[in-house]
C-alpha cells in the first residue's frame, strides 16, 4: 500500500469508533470479573481459592472495576483527560493479568481447564494482557 492508500483508509468511517471493539471487551472482562467477586463465591471465596489475604483480594475485584469503568470513561472524555484516563486504566490492567498469569495460569498456554490448571491457561490473560500494553501506549489515539 502507497502513503496515500494508507492515509485514505486512515480516514475511513469505521476509524473514529474502532477503539471500541478494544474498549468493549477489556471492560466487559474487567466488569464482570470484578462484579463476580462480590456476588459469586465472595471476595472470602475468592481469596481462599488464590491463597490471598481479603485485603488484597478485596483490591484486585476493587481494582477489575475501576479498570472496567476507566477504559470505558476514557473513550468517552474528550483530548488530554480522556487519554489520561484510558492509559490509567489499562496500566490498572497489568499488575492484575500479570499476577493471574503468574499465580494461577502458568505452564499451560490453552484457555480449557485441566487437572494441573482448573481456571485453565494464559491464553486469555496474555490476549488481555496485549490489549492493554496497546491501550497504554496509544491511549485515545488508539
Amino acid at each position: 500500500m502507497t502513503n496515500s492508500q494508507l492515509n485514505a483508509a486512515d480516514t475511513s468511517p469505521q476509524v473514529p469508533w474502532a477503539h471500541w471493539l478494544l474498549r468493549f471487551a477489556m471492560a466487559s472482562v474487567f466488569l464482570y470479573t470484578g462484579v463476580d467477586k462480590f456476588t459469586g463465591s465472595g471476595i472470602q471465596g475468592f481469596a481462599s481459592a488464590m491463597n490471598l489475604p481479603v485485603i488484597i483480594a478485596l483490591a484486585v475485584a476493587l481494582g477489575e472495576l475501576a479498570i472496567g469503568l476507566l477504559v470505558l470513561a476514557g473513550g468517552w472524555l474528550a483530548g488530554q483527560r480522556g487519554d489520561v484516563v484510558t492509559r490509567l486504566g489499562a496500566l490498572g490492567a497489568v499488575p492484575i493479568l500479570l499476577g493471574a498469569i503468574f499465580m494461577e495460569h502458568w505452564g499451560q498456554w490453552h484457555f480449557m481447564a485441566t487437572p494441573s490448571h482448573p481456571l485453565g491457561g494464559m491464553m486469555f490473560q496474555v490476549t488481555l494482557l496485549l490489549i492493554a500494553l496497546y491501550l497504554i501506549a496509544k491511549g485515545n489515539r488508539a
